[in-house]
């Protein structure tokens, strides 16, 4: 037996496996300290109304012979699939039933899509980065080069810096971990580029539901030409709470003939599809009332992100994000380093955040906090960090 031997040059843990364990060891030593969980990017309020309601009438269905289910289609069952087509035709996206696939999240989809790529392709990813996009290929054996994103560029990178070809471009906006966003004419830039170069983009749009800014995109399809060379991720987690149901979908244009046909293929073979139940639930997201009231829980965590955000203006401390992302990038006071700064503040203040560092090499220096908590969390938090880096 030979094993894939590419898992070997992954780092030896996880990054957020790394934060827990620590998390974890200084509670068993520290039984008595609060501990405020502001790293991973998970939500905190409960599913909406509206979507609870269209699951539990979906349950019921199950119960009765006439409208139970059993085998879905692996792609999504197409009510679904009309949902997630007129919510992008509010945006002046035309979709086709065949180009939307429904899965059980973006992180799943942007790994099995590599199913499509041969391993001779060269990956570029910006850096910093959601580990997931480096790991996925890194598995595969295929070379990955990291498009310098930093305070100079405002975190986002443009293919004018590129100094060889690539033929996979990884595209996160807003991105996680800095919160930065391309406006459009940054993201016709890449289309361009990946028009020229015959290269092709895949566009993690997980966090488009936190931008508030109509001038800026929410889906690559919103520029001219993307669809013959990029593939869209998005996610309900972030947007609708679906971080424990799991749902998303991932579009294919049929201008990318043959990579739609091999998509459709891949997830027939390999995926038995989302539950029935998720489905419904997930397509009331996209209803009226169930836009009104996610609209609603993602007001609530922008208006964390604010809390944290004056915070560090009063603190003096430079970031971005948080403004049409759920996640503030701070730059280290004092020249620490991102993991001594995670020790330091675990250890006088008991909150948790995401070393930079564990984002890529141009993380090292930075912080990722985010704003997926409770109001009262997020208060005492900012809190006990003014206690720390306020003006005394």
């Amino acid at each position: 037996m030979n094993i894939n031997k590419n898992y070997l040059n992954l780092e030896q843990s996880y990054l957020f496996s790394t934060v827990a364990k620590k998390v974890v060891d200084y509670c068993a030593k520290n039984p008595d300290k609060k501990i405020i969980r502001m790293g991973i990017g998970d939500v905190t309020l409960p599913l909406c109304k509206t979507v609870v309601q269209a699951m539990h009438k979906a349950v019921d269905e199950m119960g009765i012979q006439e409208t139970f289910r059993g085998y879905g289609p692996e792609q999504g069952y197409e009510f679904l699939q009309n949902a997630i087509k007129r919510y992008y035709k509010k945006r002046n996206v035309e979709l086709a039933i065949s180009e939307i696939f429904i899965s059980d999240g973006a992180k799943s989809d942007l790994g099995n899509i590599l199913d499509l790529f041969s391993t001779d392709n060269v990956v570029l990813v910006p850096d910093p980065v959601y580990p997931v996009y480096v790991d996925t290929n890194i598995m595969a054996g295929r070379k990955v080069l990291f498009a310098n994103a930093n305070s100079n560029n405002g975190f986002l990178p443009m293919p004018d810096e590129i100094s060889q070809k690539v033929d996979i471009i990884y595209i996160c906006s807003p991105n996680n971990p800095t919160g930065a966003v391309y406006n459009k004419e940054q993201l016709d830039a890449w289309v361009k580029y990946a028009q020229k170069s015959n290269s092709i983009i895949l566009f993690d749009a997980a966090y488009e539901s936190f931008i508030s800014d109509e001038k800026l995109p929410r889906s690559i399809f919103e520029i001219d030409g993307a669809k013959d060379c990029a593939i869209e991720f998005c996610s309900l987690s972030k947007t609708a709470g679906f971080t424990g149901t799991r749902c998303g979908y991932t579009i294919v244009p049929n201008e990318l003939e043959n990579l739609n046909k091999f998509w459709l293929r891949r997830q027939t073979t390999k995926f038995n599809g989302v539950p029935y139940i998720i489905q419904r639930g997930a397509e009331s997201v996209f209803s009226e009332e169930g836009q009104k009231e996610i609209r609603e829980n993602i007001e609530y965590y922008k208006e964390n992100a604010k809390i944290i955000s004056k915070t560090l203006d009063r603190c003096k401390i430079w970031y971005t994000g948080g403004k049409h992302s759920p996640y503030i990038w701070l730059k280290c006071p004092e020249n620490r380093t991102s993991w001594e700064f995670f020790d330091y503040l675990l250890e006088k203040i008991q909150v948790v955040g995401t070393p930079g560092s564990g984002f890529g090499k141009n993380g090292e220096g930075y912080f990722r906090l985010t704003s997926f908590n409770s109001r009262e969390n997020t208060v005492e938090a900012m809190q006990r960090f003014e206690s720390l880096f306020g003006t005394k």
